[in-house]
């Protein structure tokens, strides 16, 4: 799978970790975080991660600010993503089963380095349970998003 993964400069060390962790799961990452701990603006890596994403050029994406729910907002405002803030790993498995997500995002701030790669390894490695109820809920948001 090719992943990008994305982050601002409170997630900087720990976007390394989980790049390497990824990595070792044997898929490819792409880096477009920036590597600097000097003040940055998490909505430019937000939306050019969901860029790659919604236009097909990586398989998924995982967002790191110090929070997480900066850089997935700022993703989400992407046609076509849907990224979730993810503490804990069944909200991330969740997320893709129920929700087909196609990014997650989690806090630096908030999660430790192992818990991080136990939610990415939850996310990759969950399925889209398809059809029925969760698609036509996907349906709703795709909706709602061609709204505006």
């Amino acid at each position: 799978m090719k992943i990008v993964i994305a982050n601002d400069h409170a997630a900087t060390d720990l976007k390394f970790e989980v790049k390497e962790y990824i990595e070792s799961l044997g898929h490819e990452v792409i880096n477009i975080g920036t590597d600097s701990h000097e003040s940055c603006h998490y909505p430019e890596y937000g939306k050019k991660a969901a860029d790659m994403v919604a236009a097909g050029e990586v398989d998924c994406g995982v967002l790191i600010c110090g929070t997480g729910v900066g850089i997935s907002l700022a993703a989400n405002k992407v046609k076509g993503i849907r990224c979730g803030v993810c503490s804990d790993t069944a909200t991330a498995r969740l997320i893709k089963q129920h929700n087909n997500a196609n990014m997650i995002a989690f806090g630096a701030r908030i999660v430790g380095t192992e818990l991080a790669k136990d939610i990415v390894k939850s996310f990759l490695e969950a399925e889209f349970e398809g059809g029925g109820r969760h698609q036509q809920r996907i349906d709703m948001i795709s909706a709602i998003e061609n709204e505006g």
